[in-house]
């Protein structure tokens, strides 16, 4: 289907912006045991946010930077996302974005409140967020998203389920933070065109995956993983290759 935002760049022959720039963080502690590569110290994402700022880019929630966007004032924002609830957000990240004059978005799972990262059977177990971390989360500024219920990977979930966890998700966050929620983020990453569907019908304005593979528009917003392992000079590399790599943003 062919957006409004094509049929003016079609028309006026001007070619449609690169997709925005997203990092998608999960934990910030101690990564000293880290199979899945999820957590960064908070030593790093110091470093990351300061990174960002001599480059004259600010951290900012997915809402705002789309907001931005639609205004054409996005140059020099980028999203920043964290990804489960970790405990360790308000704590680590919190306090770092402050510091730095950063928003965030925080994608979480209502499902899960005050329970552990099971879904990642290597380990370790880390806390995840409970209903009064989540509005001492929203007080502070943090935008809230959805992460579906129980991290379940929505490719493979029959429609039932995928309507519970799309639906119910937002609904428990909109009750606990008495705001509107408008962003998802697929667990895993994982996305086609019936989940697409599904998080569109629920009412969000967004949803972000990992690499969407030829699915488009701001209801699949790729995003760039940020570790440990990312200094100035890695971080310098991904943001080039970034607009180099993916292809031009259509309807976003």
């Amino acid at each position: 289907m062919v957006t409004p935002l094509e049929r003016t760049d079609r028309r006026s022959g001007t070619r449609p912006k690169p997709v925005p720039w997203v990092a998608m963080y999960h934990s910030v502690g101690d990564c000293s045991d880290d199979p899945y590569r999820i957590t960064v110290a908070p030593e790093r994402l110091e470093q990351q946010l300061a990174w960002l700022h001599r480059r004259g880019l600010r951290g900012v929630a997915v809402r705002e930077l789309l907001a931005a966007r639609a205004r054409g004032e996005d140059r020099d924002l980028v999203g920043l996302t964290f990804d489960d609830g970790y405990a360790d957000f308000l704590e680590n990240a919190l306090p770092a974005l402050r510091r730095w004059n950063c928003g965030a978005t925080l994608f979480l799972l209502p499902g899960q409140l005050d329970a552990v990262n099971s879904w990642d059977p290597l380990g370790p177990r880390k806390p995840l967020l409970g209903a009064d971390g989540i509005r001492r989360a929203a007080a502070a500024g943090v935008e809230i998203g959805s992460h579906g219920l129980t991290h379940t990977d929505l490719t493979k979930a029959d429609d039932v389920t995928l309507r519970a966890e799309v639906t119910n998700s937002r609904v428990l966050l909109e009750e606990l933070t008495g705001a509107p929620v408008d962003g998802f983020c697929y667990p895993y990453g994982t996305v086609d065109s019936r989940v697409v569907a599904a998080v569109r019908k629920a009412g969000y304005g967004y949803a972000c995956a990992i690499d969407p593979g030829p699915l488009s528009g701001p209801h699949a917003l790729p995003r760039l993983h940020v570790g440990q392992n990312d200094t100035a000079w890695r971080l310098a590399l991904k943001y080039r290759l970034h607009r180099l790599r993916r292809g031009p943003a259509q309807g976003v």
